[in-house]
């Protein structure tokens, strides 16, 4: 009898009582938890971040900011997002999934409170810095505990809706912008809109800590029977099914701590630049535009909308143009949220790459849209700025936002993230590498031996043809 695996019992279906297996599996309560405090996270990136955009002009002001300044600090809490992908993300390996989930959640809280307290713009930039580290770290870890969690042929949709959560707290944030500034009309109303998320975050916090360790991760470690208890836990369900958890232990395929490598270098070998390219490419095209306009929407909408104080003699003006640039940036940001749902409606049907094409082009139409704007004046001008940036948002999310996708097929690969930072986790190179990834594809146990390491590698390319690894 074939040993089986732990991704085995998460794919396992129910059947009905001629032996028909259902079409799904249906998800278990402790999986839709995890799902929900995964895409908060994701939620809080994008209300952070769109919150920013509303609030700048007031912090200008309080701050006495140049050009630069607004570069700075329009740009500090996405360096953050990049610095805590890469220097961070990699810490779910070493000290479990469940734990970093916990950790970066509360440093995000501290930073919030520090944020809405800033005395200056030097520690102001320091703390939308250290947001977005935590929100970083956030970006692996949260797409390594659903993925680890739930079955192979759901698993590309619950990311996908997961990271969909960005859009609905970028119009939320927008709206909290909006709201704030209409019914506290001062100039410290930014640090009430960096306040809001403070409370749901710490909640958001305290849930995660209710959550089951990946199980991938503890029997990857050698922790076979906490792997077994933890299984049972994310697969609980009434009737129970399946009534035992059974792992076989694999000691021959680990490797003592701290002797696994990786360099970056790796991911431009000719055999991964390929898998490099489409990991990365699309992501910076997508990002450079999204966080572009979505941060200065605002601003671009203040400085483009006909009936707005074009000089703002005094702040009661400068916040008059606040409040029209957010209430127009949240009707073009609603088209996030459409685009999103879209993607997820049509990701499995058309596929990830014919999506991203078709995205791509959309986006430029887009950007081409808005750029008319330039040599235009009046209802004109606002038409084709409005239309651009709306055609944008919604071609962003149906199309290149799938490149963060798993494969809905069961293999090494199904977890790997298509992002900034994860892409170390993706490109292992020694036995434990693989290993620690740990979706069980096969019931195979790695080997010291040189050809049952290479034999069970050519299995995982073929399951997984879109990612190789540096062996």
């Amino acid at each position: 009898m074939s040993t089986r695996t732990i991704q085995d019992y998460i794919d396992e279906t129910p059947r009905w009582a001629d032996g028909t297996e259902v079409a799904s599996t249906p998800m278990t309560a402790m999986q839709w938890r995890i799902w929900w405090l995964a895409a908060a996270g994701k939620f809080f990136e994008g209300m952070v971040v769109f919150i920013t955009g509303v609030a700048m002009p007031l912090i200008a002001v309080e701050f006495n900011m140049n050009a630069l300044q607004h570069g700075v600090v329009g740009a500090a809490s996405l360096f953050g997002i990049l610095i805590g992908a890469v220097t961070l993300g990699g810490l779910a390996d070493n000290f479990g999934r469940k734990f970093m989930f916990i950790v970066e959640m509360i440093i995000f809280v501290v930073f919030l409170v520090l944020l809405a307290l800033s005395p200056s713009f030097f520690w102001l930039v320091v703390f939308l810095f250290g947001a977005g580290v935590a929100l970083g770290c956030d970006y692996p870890t949260a797409h390594l505990v659903i993925s680890e969690s739930f079955p192979s042929v759901a698993r590309g949709r619950f990311v996908l809706a997961a990271f969909g959560f960005q859009a609905l707290g970028a119009l939320l944030g927008t709206a909290v912008g909006f709201l704030i500034l209409s019914s506290l009309p001062g100039i410290q109303a930014w640090r009430w809109m960096y306040a809001t998320p403070i409370i749901p975050a710490l909640l958001v916090a305290i849930g995660r800590i209710s959550i089951t360790e990946s199980a991938h991760w503890l029997f990857a470690n050698g922790k076979t029977e906490m792997a077994e208890r933890e299984t049972e836990k994310l697969l609980r369900r009434t009737p129970p099914y399946p009534k035992r958890i059974r792992l076989e232990a694999d000691a021959g395929g680990r490797v003592a701590p701290g002797k696994d490598k990786w360099n970056f270098g790796a991911l431009f070998k000719i055999e991964n630049r390929r898998a490099t390219i489409l990991a990365s490419v699309p992501w910076f095209l997508q990002d450079l535009g999204t966080y572009g306009i979505g941060i200065f929407t605002p601003t671009i909408l203040a400085a483009s909308i006909g009936h707005k104080t074009d000089h703002p003699p005094n702040l009661a003006a400068i916040i008059h143009n606040d409040i029209l640039a957010a209430n127009g940036a949240a009707f073009i940001e609603t088209h996030l949220i459409v685009g999103i749902i879209g993607a997820v409606l049509l990701v499995e049907k058309v596929g990830r790459i014919p999506l991203q094409i078709f995205g791509f082009i959309g986006c430029a139409a887009g950007l081409l849209l808005a750029a008319f704007s330039v040599d235009q004046t009046g209802g004109t001008r606002t038409f084709l700025i409005f239309a651009g940036f709306m055609l944008f948002n919604f071609m962003t999310n149906i199309g290149p936002k799938c490149a963060d996708l798993p494969s809905g097929r069961r293999g090494i690969s199904d977890a790997h993230p298509r992002e900034r930072g994860r892409i170390r986790r993706r490109l292992c190179q020694d036995r434990r590498g693989a290993h620690r990834l740990s979706f069980s594809h096969s019931p195979c146990r790695y080997r010291h031996e040189t050809a049952s390491l290479h034999s069970r590698r050519d299995l995982a390319l073929r399951r997984a043809r879109h990612l190789r690894f540096p062996y």
